[in-house]
C-alpha cells in the first residue's frame, strides 16, 4: 500500500536538500493535489534555507576578505546601540568571532525578530573569541556630546578586547569614519554585511534592552520596557507630565521640556 498524503507531507517537511532531491524523483508521477502542493512548499523552504546559508557565509567571507587585504585574519566588529533615545545609556558592542561555527541568524539587529535576538546573543557569547559591551551614561552624553562619547566607547571596547588577550588585525566599524584606531575600517550598513559587526549589534541591543526593562521598574511612568528610551508619543507625554528622570538625556529633551508660548 502506498504512503498517504499526510505521511508524504511529513517527510517533505523534514527533508534536507539531498533528501528532497530523492523524494522528488520518487514522487515525480504522484499527481495527488496534496503531494504536488507539499513538494512545492518543500522546494521553497529548501531554497530559502540555501539562500540564508549563502547570505550568512557571505557575511563571514566579506570580513575575512577585508582582513586578508590588510595582511591579517583577526577581525573585531564594533557597533553602537542607543544613539538616538531620550533616555538610557549609549551601548557599544564589540565581538571577535571564530571562522567556525557560523552563527545562524546573524544580521543587523533591527532585522532580527526580538524573540530571536536573545538566543543569537547567547550563541555569540558562547562561541566568540572575545566580546565586550561598553556603556556611556546619559550625564556624560549631555556633557561631552554624542560624537565624543562614541569615540570614547569604541576606544574602551578595543582596549577591553585586547585586555582579554586578543589583538585585532582589523577593527570594523559600522558607518562613517571616526579615526580612532589605525586598524579602523568603516563599512556602511556593516551590520548587514559583516558577521562580527552584526554580532556586536545584537549583543549590545539585547543587553541594553534588558537594562531598559530594569530601569522601567524604577521609573514605571515612562514605559521604558516598551520604548527602550526612544521618543514615542507616550514617552514624551510622560516627560511633560512627570518631568525628567535621572536616566534621561537632558540635552535630548529640551524641545519637550521647554514651556510653549501659547
Amino acid at each position: 500500500m502506498g504512503q498517504t498524503v499526510a505521511q508524504i507531507k511529513q517527510m517533505l517537511a523534514e527533508a534536507d536538500a539531498e533528501q528532497l532531491a530523492a523524494l522528488e524523483r520518487t514522487l515525480a508521477a504522484d499527481e495527488r493535489k496534496g503531494v504536488v502542493s507539499a513538494l512545492a512548499a518543500a522546494r521553497k523552504r529548501v531554497a530559502a534555507q540555501a539562500a540564508e546559508e549563502e547570505r550568512l557565509a557571505g557575511m563571514y567571507r566579506f570580513q575575512q576578505e577585508l582582513a586578508a587585504e590588510r595582511g591579517g585574519s583577526v577581525v573585531l566588529g564594533l557597533d553602537e546601540v542607543g544613539r538616538g533615545p531620550l533616555a538610557g545609556p549609549l551601548a557599544i558592542g564589540g565581538v571577535v568571532l571564530p571562522a567556525e561555527p557560523l552563527i545562524a541568524g546573524l544580521n543587523d539587529s533591527k532585522k532580527v525578530a526580538p524573540k530571536d535576538r536573545e538566543a543569537i546573543a547567547a550563541q555569540v557569547k558562547e562561541h566568540a573569541v572575545a566580546w565586550t559591551i561598553q556603556y556611556i551614561q546619559p550625564e556624560e552624553i549631555d556633557s561631552a556630546g554624542m560624537t565624543a562619547c562614541l569615540r570614547k566607547a569604541f576606544v574602551q571596547a578595543i582596549a577591553d578586547i585586547e585586555s582579554q588577550g586578543v589583538v585585532p588585525d582589523v577593527v570594523l566599524l559600522d558607518g562613517n569614519p571616526l579615526h580612532l584606531d589605525p586598524r579602523e575600517v568603516n563599512v556602511i550598513k556593516g551590520d548587514g554585511k559583516c558577521a562580527a559587526i552584526a554580532a556586536a549589534s545584537i549583543v549590545a541591543k539585547v543587553d541594553r534592552d534588558a537594562l531598559m526593562c530594569q530601569l522601567a521598574q524604577e521609573y514605571p511612568q515612562y514605559g521604558f520596557d516598551g520604548n527602550k528610551g526612544y521618543g514615542s508619543a507616550a514617552h514624551m507625554d510622560a516627560i511633560r507630565e512627570f518631568g525628567l528622570s535621572p536616566v534621561h538625556r537632558r540635552s535630548f529633551c529640551t524641545s519637550i521640556t521647554q514651556p510653549t508660548l501659547f
